[in-house]
């Protein structure tokens, strides 16, 4: 009996060996349904990550531009306008001016130096230049790395507006051959020092990160490949599981197989994540040394690129903007990387850690900085291009805003709106646009008191009775016609009643309420004498004026008699379409907003320029003519607190407008190179209280005050000038009594003399006295 227990017991062990048995079994049977799961799974996911890696392709925003500044000796120009036309393209200040997109300023003298950029005109090379301002003007330019003056040069223009596509990303693509080598070894000493030699994932380099995390008590090390975090950019979500990482372990492997490494790093540098703006992603480091810096990427000294590489671990943790200190942490453990690994030398350590961290006070990326002129300027683009094909596009828009004169008519507005204000009056509103009288390029435009709000439009859209703006036009056709009308002609002043189409009666009035009997045409136009315009409107015709509106603006309007008056609904932007025929001495120039489009590639796809035709000699003659008449205006005459404010040495040319119950307050103002338009009133129609002088005119004279801009000089060809008796029709000698020096077409002086010798004589004897 005890022999056959201990035969049992023996015998024991064999039960363990078939556990074994099955668990061998089932390990061979899981793995070869891993197997037969994985290998496919491997398979399909290959192929779709191939296809998807090799048409890589970003949508690149379609960036906007203002027109890029021309410097040039006699240039008007101040130095607050330079500087907000630096500020304005994310220049930094930095009191060296070295740096392309820096620049320094001494009083008036600047030294700036600029980008290089694809203009419509062809490429502009960058350029340190000296800036010398005097008296209101450029009275010194230099180029300092040739030491020798230039007869003109053009800054870079500001980026006012981006245009994305589905995704607001905002990138500008590159190539490693037009990085800093720094820059692409920097990125790899830091994140990911083993690139060269794993294969997507690298064990080693998750120990190593994690060490040096451990042993400095923060996180110093990535553990993830580059490869790595370009698969949770591209392909994947941010969650974090364990699927996810096995997925993003099994495409970076996938990756790594399929494509070499200066193909997966072009990817990346291009990819990779590094600040916010609003709902704007800056993605790449091209387009993140414009954002951060204001400067292309080529020009970033070791302390940016090393704060670059440290935004990758955190850009919004580390903003510079908004935590310097962070910041400046996280860029100098970058810099001490550099070192460490052999990229710089102790020196360059040192001075990279103590420099500032260079950020430009605002970004260099715009999605939309004035959107009254960009309605403007996809209004004109939509001719050509449907709003789609510009939108993610990679294009660029070279406009003509002009970032200074966009400022000054802002601040204009909003300054003299809440001046305006009071208790009795309704909310105020107003609409602006400023215009090259030498071009007809629309330099700035405001539609809205609050300049960054979209929407309603005024400057475009609103459609207002103009009131006596349509004056200068009436004039214009009497003057045109130099053998009946002159500047000296008199006209009566009086009562008219005029019978209209229907059978009534019209009986207009002068805004004082009353008649001023004979006075000349001039002194009608200045003073903007409603009876004895509409006697010259109804001689030269009323057909005549809506004709010459169509021509000029493509204005439809009755031809009635209440035209003459200004019986017209116009927005701002068409007033000065008609003005710029007067404010460029006759010429018919078409206003735009778009100077061209550049592909991808800087080169140009449409030039948007207008041919302009000389003016004709009697529509010059005329509008010289017109030109005095409105000077006197401003003068003497309506516009006369211009002088006032401190603004007559521009000579301006301006005609105020009010229409009927004061509901609208208009000005229109031109001086030798700007015309400016403006309106003033309430959205829902309700008189303000306001004429043309006391509202309008007070924002184009805040404006003017700012603007720089040249005097208006009638030039005087066609015309002479004599000495004209005030009470007779007459040429007079200089030093009569009442004397007036007139200008006159060429040939067209008054027929008869009248001397004051005889008078002169008579009154020594004395019997002028006794015959008065």
């Amino acid at each position: 009996m005890a022999r056959k227990a201990s035969n049992r017991s023996k015998a024991s062990p064999a039960p363990p060996r078939r556990w074994r048995r099955w668990l061998i079994y089932g390990l061979l049977a899981g793995v070869g349904l891993a197997l037969g799961f994985l290998l496919p799974y491997v398979w399909v996911l290959d192929r779709e990550v191939r296809e998807r890696f090799e048409q890589l392709e970003w949508q690149v925003p379609t960036r906007v531009f203002a027109r890029p500044l021309e410097l040039a000796p006699g240039l008007r120009m101040s130095p607050e306008a330079l500087e907000l036309e630096l500020r304005a393209a994310a220049y930094l200040a930095d009191g060296e001016g070295r740096l392309p997109g820096t620049y320094a300023r001494d009083g008036s003298r600047f030294v700036i130096a600029t980008r290089a950029f694809a203009d419509i005109d062809g490429p502009q090379p960058e350029r340190r230049l000296e800036v010398v301002l005097a008296s209101g003007r450029v009275v010194a330019l230099r180029d300092l790395a040739r030491d020798q003056p230039l007869p003109q040069a053009r800054l870079d223009p500001a980026r006012i507006a981006t245009l994305y596509g589905s995704r607001q990303e905002e990138r500008r693509l590159v190539r490693l051959e037009d990085l800093p080598p720094l820059l692409i070894t920097g990125l790899q000493a830091v994140e990911d020092r083993d690139f060269k030699h794993h294969r997507g994932v690298d064990p080693i380099g998750i120990l190593r990160a994690l060490w040096v995390n451990l042993r400095e008590g923060e996180v110093r090390q990535g553990g993830s490949t580059l490869t790595q975090q370009l698969v949770r950019s591209l392909f994947l979500s941010r969650e974090q599981t364990a699927t996810r990482k096995f997925n993003e372990a099994l495409h970076a492997l996938i990756i790594e197989a399929r494509f070499d490494k200066r193909r997966i790093l072009e990817a990346y540098l291009n990819q990779v994540y590094l600040g916010q703006q609003g709902g704007q992603a800056i993605h790449g480091v091209a387009a993140a040394a414009e954002f951060w810096f204001g400067r292309d990427v080529r020009a970033l000294r070791t302390q940016e690129i090393a704060l670059l590489i440290g935004l990758i671990q955190g850009p919004s943790y580390h903003d510079p903007r908004r935590y310097p200190e962070r910041a400046t942490r996280r860029r100098n453990l970058v810099i001490d990387a550099f070192a460490e690994t052999g990229l710089i030398d102790a020196a360059e350590q040192q001075r990279a850690k103590a420099a500032p961290l260079g950020v430009s006070p605002r970004p260099g990326v715009a999605a939309n900085r004035h959107p009254a002129f960009m309605d403007l300027v996809r209004e004109q683009l939509a001719r050509d291009y449907p709003a789609d094909a510009l939108r993610g596009a990679g294009l660029s828009i070279h406009t003509t805003l002009a970032p200074s004169a966009q400022h000054f008519a802002e601040v204009a507005v909003k300054d003299t709106l809440a001046s305006l204000a009071s208790k009795n009056r309704p909310e105020l509103q107003a609409g602006v646009v400023v215009t090259d009288t030498r071009s007809g390029e629309v330099v700035a435009v405001v539609g809205n008191r609050e300049v960054d709000q979209h929407g309603f439009n005024r400057a475009l859209e609103a459609r207002r009775p103009v009131g006596s703006l349509l004056k200068p036009f009436v004039y214009m056709l009497a003057l045109a016609q130099p053998g009946r009308y002159s500047l000296a002609t008199p006209v009566e002043d009086a009562p008219i009643q005029v019978r209209l189409a229907n059978g009534k009666h019209w009986m207009p009035e002068n805004s004082d309420g009353r008649s001023h009997g004979r006075v000349w045409l001039r002194e009608a136009l200045a003073k903007s004498y409603n009876q004895a315009t509409v006697r010259v409107g109804l001689d030269v015709g009323v057909e005549r004026l809506a004709q010459l509106l169509q021509v000029l603006g493509g204005v439809k309007a009755q031809p009635n008699p209440s035209l003459i008056l200004g019986s017209v609904d116009l927005s701002p932007l068409a007033v000065a379409q008609l003005y710029q025929f007067l404010a460029s001495g006759g010429q018919i120039q078409p206003l735009r907003a778009v100077r061209g489009v550049l592909d991808a590639e800087g080169r140009p796809l449409k030039r948007y320029d207008v041919v302009i035709a000389p003016a004709q000699r009697g529509d010059a003659i005329a509008t010289q003519l017109v030109a005095l008449g409105l000077q006197e205006a401003v003068t003497s005459g309506t516009g006369r607190q211009l002088v006032a404010d401190g603004l007559g040495h521009l000579q301006a040319a301006g005609k105020t407008g009010t229409s009927n119950d004061s509901r609208d307050s208009w000005f229109a103002g031109y001086t030798g190179s700007h015309l400016g338009v403006v309106w003033v009133g309430n959205d829902r129609n309700q008189a303000t209280g306001l004429y043309g002088a006391t509202g309008a005119m007070r924002v184009w004279s805040a404006l003017f005050r700012k603007l720089p801009s040249a005097p208006l000089q009638v030039d005087g060809e066609g015309l002479e000038w004599a000495w004209v008796d005030r009470e007779e029709f007459a040429t007079t000698e200089n030093d009569c009594p009442g004397a007036l020096r007139v200008a006159f077409v060429a040939g067209y002086l008054p027929p008869y003399h009248r001397g004051c010798t005889v008078d002169r004589l008579r009154d020594w004897l004395g019997f002028g006295e006794r015959n008065r």
